[in-house]
């Protein structure tokens, strides 16, 4: 795929990100990425396997159910109003025919209940399995932190990285090989201290598993020059919890859930950035092929 598309879709991604509260247009939105808009319409396609307003609209209807999961003292009506639907008829068929479920309903589920893996993978009737491999309960998870993680709150400085896009769980080992790749003629692998990251853009408890936007990084220690797919983003200095584990590439979700359990159950409150983790190994040296690896959640 042509890597200057790719740069330019991810700016685009960015400006969604950051501004999905406001009107998009698809005039304004091609102005950001340089194209005219039926260029952007075919190539934005292309590169996430989505048309633009498909993403736009999944994004608001997947921020509107983090608000009702997470956001208790907001009515169900400021919460839509607050996401671009203009009546609770249009707000209710839009997210009914995305999750299956009404918005009341949806709150009405606890987090351990619903996630839009059981809810997507239970159309083609495995949901037991399923819910058997991705929910467990409170006491549960509680039980495995303790016995797999070493947790404590920091305070860390902003973090310079490259990264590369990557949609959805197949093909993330090729993205992690092409960002490795490009940062080896430059001598960056050499470096023992080098840390490869992953920055999740959204949930897997409200985002289908193969629209998950993540991005692939290798943490920078000092400014470097990128093109075509690479990019360079940050994360801003600031209180984090952090999780310490040594884990099978199988247990990142029940890990991840066991972390943000923690953070509820002592009280804490995610900020509004994205959550991230850094290795510490190659998994593939490892004599048990478990990754030692840090789980970070931004907290206010």
């Amino acid at each position: 795929m042509n890597q200057e598309y790719i740069k330019r879709v991810n700016r685009i991604l960015n400006f969604i990100d950051q501004n999905i509260d406001s009107e998009l247009s698809l005039e304004k939105v091609a102005a950001i990425g340089h194209y005219s808009p039926f260029h952007l319409h075919r190539i934005f396609k292309e590169v996430t396997n989505e048309t633009l307003n498909a993403y736009i609209t999944r994004k608001r209807i997947e921020k509107t159910a983090a608000m009702l999961m997470h956001r208790k003292e907001l009515t169900i009506t400021d919460i839509y109003l607050q996401n671009g639907f203009s009546s609770n008829s249009s707000f209710t068929r839009a997210f009914k025919k995305f999750y299956g479920v009404s918005p009341t309903e949806y709150r009405a589920l606890s987090p351990t209940q619903f996630s839009k893996i059981s809810e997507t993978d239970g159309k083609n009737g495995q949901a037991e399995g399923l819910l058997a491999n991705y929910i467990c309960t409170m006491e549960e998870l509680k039980n495995w932190i303790n016995s797999n993680a070493t947790i404590e709150i920091k305070e860390l400085p902003k973090l310079d990285l490259a990264y590369i896009t990557q949609i959805g769980i197949s093909g993330l080992p090729n993205a992690f090989g092409r960002i490795i790749k490009w940062a080896t003629p430059l001598g960056l692998m050499q470096n023992e201290d080098l840390k490869l990251a992953r920055i999740y853009h959204d949930s897997f408890k409200i985002t289908a598993p193969d629209k998950v936007r993540m991005s692939v990084c290798i943490v920078l220690e000092q400014p470097i020059a990128v093109d075509g797919e690479i990019g360079l983003t940050n994360i801003p200095n600031g209180k984090f919890i952090v999780g310490r584990f040594e884990i099978e590439p199988n247990d990142f979700e029940q890990a991840w859930r066991g972390l943000f359990a923690w953070m509820n159950d002592k009280g804490y409150r995610k900020a509004d950035q994205n959550p991230f983790e850094i290795y510490h190994n190659d998994f593939n040296n490892h004599p048990e092929k478990k990754f030692i690896v840090d789980l970070y959640i931004p907290i206010k």
